[in-house]
C-alpha cells in the first residue's frame, strides 16, 4: 500500500480513502498492522501543521434512548451551520461467531447521505469498555480528514463503558424519562465520567416525566464531588428531543462552552495528554498480551495449563513461571 498517497488523500479529506485507512487500522494482519502505525506517524505532523482539531464527543446510552435518533438529529443540526460531522458507532459482537450487525448506518439514514458527514460502524469484537480496539485510531484519521466534530457511539451503558471516555473531550450520558432504576447498578462510575446528562424524549406525554427525571439528576449531579476541569455549574443535566429536534441547540452551546472554558484553562490539552500516555500504556500492555498468543508462548502456556488442571503447580506459580520465562 503506497502510504503517502493513502495520507495525502486523507488530508485532503477523500471519504473513500478515510474509509480505507479505518479498515486498514482494524485489521489484525502483522503487515497491516506495521502500515497502520505508519500511516499515524505520517499523518502527525500535518496534522499539526495544519491546525486541524476536531471536538471529540462521547455518548453512551441506556439500551432503547434513542442514541442513534439522537446521533442523527444533532449530527443534522451541526451539518446544517456548516461543521463537518463524523459519527464513529460501535456495535456489540456476538459471543459465538464474532459477527455484528453494524446497522447503525441504516438507523442514520438522512445523515448518511449528508455530504458532511461520514458513519463507520464497527464491531467492538472481544473490546471491554463499549468501543472497538482501534476506536482511538479512527479518531485520530477522521481528524485528520479535517472533521470539525467526531461523535463516538458506544456499544450500551454498562459499568465498562467509561473507557471511550479516554478518547474524546466531552462525554455525554443520554438517560430516558423514569430511567433512574435502569443505571442504578453502573451509575456512580459513569456519572462521576459524564460532563453532561441529556435525558432524551423530552416530548408528549413524556414531557413533564423527563423535566421531572432532569432535576433528579441535576439535584445527584450537585452532590457528586466538584471535578478541576469543570466550570461553575457543570457536570449538569439537560432535557432533549431527538424526535422533534427540540433542545438540540441549548445541549451544543453548553458543549462548546465547556469545551471553550477547557481550552482556556489549559485542561483540554492536559486532558489530550493524559490520554495519548493511557494508550500508550494499552498499547504495550496489549503488545505483552499478543507475545503470550504466539509461537511457543502458545505452547508453554498450554503445558503449564495442564499442569494446574491436573493439580501439579498452583496458578500463581505457573503464571510466575510463564512470565520469567517468556517477558523476561
Amino acid at each position: 500500500m503506497d502510504i503517502d498517497d493513502l495520507k495525502t488523500r486523507i488530508l485532503a479529506g477523500e471519504r473513500r480513502a478515510l474509509a480505507r485507512a479505518i479498515t486498514l487500522v482494524e485489521s489484525g494482519r502483522a503487515d497491516h498492522r506495521a502500515e497502520a502505525v505508519a500511516l499515524s506517524d505520517a499523518l502527525k505532523g500535518p496534522v499539526q501543521e495544519m491546525g486541524r482539531e476536531a471536538l471529540r464527543i462521547g455518548l453512551s446510552g441506556t439500551p432503547g434512548v434513542g442514541k442513534s435518533t439522537f446521533i442523527e438529529a444533532f449530527g443534522m443540526m451541526l451539518t446544517a451551520q456548516g461543521l463537518k460531522v463524523a459519527v464513529l458507532a460501535v456495535d456489540p459482537s456476538s459471543a459465538r461467531s464474532g459477527g455484528s450487525i453494524l446497522g447503525d448506518k441504516t438507523r442514520m439514514e438522512r445523515l448518511s447521505r449528508d455530504r458532511n458527514a461520514f458513519i463507520r460502524p464497527s464491531p467492538s469484537q472481544s473490546q471491554l469498555g463499549g468501543v472497538a480496539r482501534r476506536t482511538r485510531e479512527a479518531i485520530d484519521l477522521c481528524e485528520a480528514a479535517g472533521f470539525d466534530v467526531i461523535l463516538i457511539e458506544t456499544v450500551g451503558v454498562g459499568q465498562s463503558e467509561t473507557m471511550v471516555a479516554e478518547m474524546c473531550d466531552l462525554f455525554l450520558l443520554l438517560l430516558a424519562p423514569a430511567g433512574g432504576d435502569e443505571l442504578q447498578g453502573v451509575k456512580r462510575g459513569i456519572m462521576e465520567m459524564a460532563d453532561i446528562l441529556l435525558i432524551n424524549k423530552a416530548d408528549g406525554e413524556l414531557k413533564r416525566q423527563a423535566i421531572r427525571t432532569c432535576a433528579d439528576y441535576a439535584g445527584a449531579l450537585r452532590l457528586l464531588r466538584k471535578r478541576p476541569q469543570d466550570p461553575e455549574g457543570f457536570p449538569k443535566a439537560l432535557t432533549v428531543s431527538a424526535v422533534e429536534e427540540d433542545g438540540l441547540d441549548k445541549a451544543w452551546a453548553e458543549m462548546t462552552a465547556l469545551a471553550d472554558w477547557r481550552r482556556e484553562t489549559g485542561h483540554f490539552a492536559g486532558r489530550r495528554a493524559e490520554q495519548a500516555r493511557y494508550w500508550f500504556e494499552a498499547e504495550v500492555r496489549d503488545g505483552l498480551l499478543a507475545r503470550l498468543r504466539d509461537g511457543d508462548a502458545r505452547a508453554a502456556m498450554a503445558s503449564l495449563a495442564e499442569q494446574v488442571e491436573a493439580g501439579a503447580l498452583s496458578p500463581s506459580a505457573a503464571a510466575r513461571q510463564m512470565l520469567e520465562e517468556h517477558l523476561a
